[in-house]
């Protein structure tokens, strides 16, 4: 909705919006018909030198462009959920990290707060498909081992490509993986709410098969079975500490962060 009176869009090193998910009766393109595209740099181009050109056309290379403060927030404290979660990544973040988001809906909590963090690289998703999150995060550490690489991660799609804990291990990669491990696929609840079938509620069968917390999932043990250091946090001041001791340790860590569900209206 926030694009549907969009009269012309700037793509700058991205391809034009799609549907995170494929909706009854809703068009997958997002842009609405007669917005006019204009592509300043495809992905994979130097959009660094694309910004530089447009500013030379527009006579406006000693512009200064708007900055925005450092800021780092205090350390969370009692219950864990998401936001803590973020906050105290915010607080943590080393400057030059990569960040691999594939937290679907808890970490969407995390990219407002570390906005204004020290500099870093995000790589989020674009599009519905899960999995990709632990293999990218291989990917990125193998690319620039000279930088921390932090991953963040959902229980649910994280048992897609869990085998890349092992890789992370036989390669010593220097990797922080931190599990939003909230024992449901909320992400599909949710977007069964936006389909609106049976009134935006699942049916007990489908409802069930949600539930990924019967039986509970041990990523810390399957973590230390492929050789990664890992730990539970059950409380922000657990997990301050344990992202704390993972970032310092130069190797593949793992953090089983206990957090309840997005809950629906």
């Amino acid at each position: 909705d926030s694009l549907k009176d969009l009269e012309q869009l700037i793509l700058v090193g991205a391809d034009s919006p799609v549907s995170f998910f494929a909706y009854p009766d809703v068009a997958s393109v997002i842009p609405p018909a007669g917005c006019d595209e204009l592509l300043l740099a495809a992905p994979g181009e130097d959009i660094e030198q694309a910004l530089e050109f447009l500013l030379e056309e527009l006579d406006a290379v000693d512009v200064s462009p708007d900055t925005y403060p450092l800021q780092v927030p205090d350390l969370p404290s009692g219950a864990l959920d998401a936001n803590s979660v973020a906050q105290a990544l915010a607080h943590y973040l080393p400057e030059n990290a990569v960040v691999v988001d594939e937290g679907i809906t808890s970490g969407l909590a995390c990219f407002p707060l570390t906005a204004n963090a020290r500099p870093h690289d995000w790589l989020n998703q674009t599009g519905g498909a899960i999995g990709w999150g632990l293999p990218a995060a291989v990917g990125a550490a193998l690319a620039a081992p000279e930088r921390k690489v932090i991953c963040l991660e959902g229980d649910g799609s994280a048992m897609y490509t869990v085998q890349a804990l092992w890789t992370m291990a036989r390669e010593q990669l220097d990797v922080t993986v931190v599990i939003f491990n909230n024992r449901k696929y909320s992400i599909l609840e949710l977007e069964f709410a936006r389909t609106g079938a049976r009134g935006g509620k699942p049916g007990p069968k489908a409802a069930s098969s949600l539930d990924i917390g019967s039986p509970d999932m041990d990523f810390v043990a399957m973590a230390q079975g492929m050789g990664v250091r890992a730990s539970c946090a059950t409380t922000a001041e657990e997990f301050n500490t344990q992202l704390e001791a993972a970032l310092a340790s130069g190797g593949p860590s793992l953090i089983d962060a206990r957090v309840p569900p997005l809950q629906l209206g």
